[in-house]
């Protein structure tokens, strides 16, 4: 089952990446079904956190799709290589996202490993964002995207995972943003 719009329109980012833990995203581009389980995420917040305020400054044009209601996919690329996937959360005008750091590759195997290249290997295909986007063909051309669609979506298969298994931490990369962004403990990660 698709999570409902109302689930990525909750007030509090936070919460919203540490409940995507063990839910299930998939994409359908080109006619291939790929996707896994997150077992990654990172909060950003637009209520005092400099991090968001900085990026929205240099990805302006891109940042339009953060204006929307909860529920898009918000796609850009960093060091002129990589692309990131967001999901805007909160309502409209609340410019709140969550990031998906990796997930674990269920669906699709061989297409991601096409994708990623025959050399990588399999416990690597989604182990960071710039790995996961590329395995799942995800671009910057997808900004926008209604994840209640049919190309990007993410679904609840049942799975809750319990807190001793949940190790918070810093946000990953962002000494640029000084530190108290940096310091943040906005990052979940999920084990077996």
């Amino acid at each position: 089952m698709k999570l409902p719009p109302e689930f990525y329109r909750r007030p509090d980012p936070v919460q919203i990446a540490r409940d995507l833990l063990g839910k299930h995203v998939f994409s359908r581009v080109e006619g291939q079904l790929t996707g896994g389980r997150i077992i990654e995420t990172e909060a950003y917040s637009h209520h005092g956190d400099n991090s968001l305020a900085m990026h929205l400054k240099r990805f302006s044009a891109a940042s339009r799709a953060l204006q929307e209601p909860g529920g898009r996919a918000y796609l850009y690329k960093v060091y002129q290589r990589h692309t990131l996937f967001n999901i805007c959360t909160n309502e409209a005008g609340k410019t709140d996202t969550v990031l998906i750091r990796a997930i674990e590759p269920l669906v699709g195997l061989e297409v991601m490993q096409a994708r990623r290249g025959a050399s990588i290997k399999p416990n690597r295909l989604t182990a960071g964002p710039g790995m996961l986007t590329q395995a799942l063909a995800l671009t910057p051309a997808l900004t926008g995207t209604d994840l209640q669609g049919d190309l990007l979506w993410i679904e609840d298969q049942g799975e809750t995972i319990p807190e001793s298994q949940i190790v918070t931490g810093p946000r990953i990369g962002l000494e640029y943003a000084g530190p108290e962004a940096a310091s943040l403990p906005w990052n979940h990660r999920c084990c077996r």
